[in-house]
């Protein structure tokens, strides 16, 4: 039989049953249980490999569904890939919105809904572009029908004018209000301010109303292109001072005078101007049994 002071005996230590006592709750970890090893480590606080890789793509995915994935840089196409990706009926919306502005009504806040796109505004300007270009020329082929010794040769020097007034005026004018505006807004505090993207896709779809009236101006009826180009400008500039004028109200009423005028005058300077150069009535060619009688008269003189 061992004795009392045998150190080999086993022996349960007390302060170990007392620290149990009193905290039933505390984990316990076998060494020989290898089956409740993975539990207690989950208890612990800690995860296999399998769960670190789920969290991973958890946290990928939540990142890229709230949007703070890197953009692409403003110089590479994919970046401007996304204004071009635009459904059918948004497109209609926008043109048939541009077309019939109504009081109080924001072309930005109701139909871009922060999502611009440049779709629409590139085919309205080229289309508009083509439609100034050709029916100039069929005007002026049909003021001359009919003339003796008139000979048609189409000007394809309008394509290249009338694509530079166009593009200028839906690309230049919009940066120049979107630099001002930004400017304004950092001089006075609560101002509505509106990216580059979305000044462009208003006045890109604001020029839609121009393509049927300038089908219009092919006969040749003063009248009748006069009243298309006011009901072109009313629309129009309707949008645009209706789309605008949240933004430059609560500034200084100078500036609001000052930023509505040139948005209104640069407008009737592209409608007119394009009538005047486009469509004007030419003069008649001389015809050439006219030619020597007035030469003729310039030499008795």
């Amino acid at each position: 039989m061992a004795s009392s002071n045998d150190p080999f005996q086993f022996r349960e230590f007390e302060e170990a049953g007392n620290l149990l006592e009193a905290n039933k709750d505390a984990v316990t970890i076998s060494i020989g249980d290898e089956e409740l090893r993975p539990q207690k480590q989950r208890a612990a606080g800690f995860t296999p490999d399998a769960d670190d890789e789920d969290s991973l793509n958890t946290d990928d995915k939540a990142e890229l569904l709230s949007g703070q994935k890197k953009g692409a840089p403003f110089w590479t196409f994919d970046y401007y890939q996304k204004f071009f990706d635009v459904e059918t009926h948004h497109v209609k919306e926008r043109i048939i919105g541009s077309m019939l502005p109504w009081p109080r009504k924001n072309f930005i806040q109701v139909y871009l809904r922060k999502n611009p796109d440049l779709y629409g505004p590139f085919w309205i300007c080229t289309t508009l572009v083509f439609a100034v270009a050709i029916s100039g020329n069929i005007s002026n082929f049909l003021i001359h029908f009919g003339t003796p010794n008139y000979k048609y040769t189409p000007e394809f020097r309008k394509v290249t004018i009338a694509a530079t007034a166009i593009f200028s005026y839906a690309w230049l004018v919009p940066l120049s209000l979107w630099g001002f505006l930004l400017w304004r807004s950092n001089k006075t505090l609560n101002l509505v301010s509106y990216s580059f993207m979305e000044i462009v896709c208003v006045y890109g779809y604001s020029l839609s109303i121009y393509i049927p009236a300038v089908v219009l101006w092919i006969l040749p009826f003063e009248w009748l292109r006069w009243c298309s180009i006011v009901v072109a400008l009313c629309l129009s500039g309707s949008v645009l001072v209706m789309t605008f004028w949240p933004a430059v109200r609560d500034d200084h009423p100078k500036v609001v005078m000052a930023v509505v005028s040139a948005i209104v005058l640069l407008n009737v300077l592209l409608a007119v101007g394009c009538k005047m150069y486009f469509f004007s009535s030419p003069q008649p060619p001389v015809s050439s049994s006219l030619a020597p009688v007035a030469n003729k008269t310039t030499s008795s003189t």
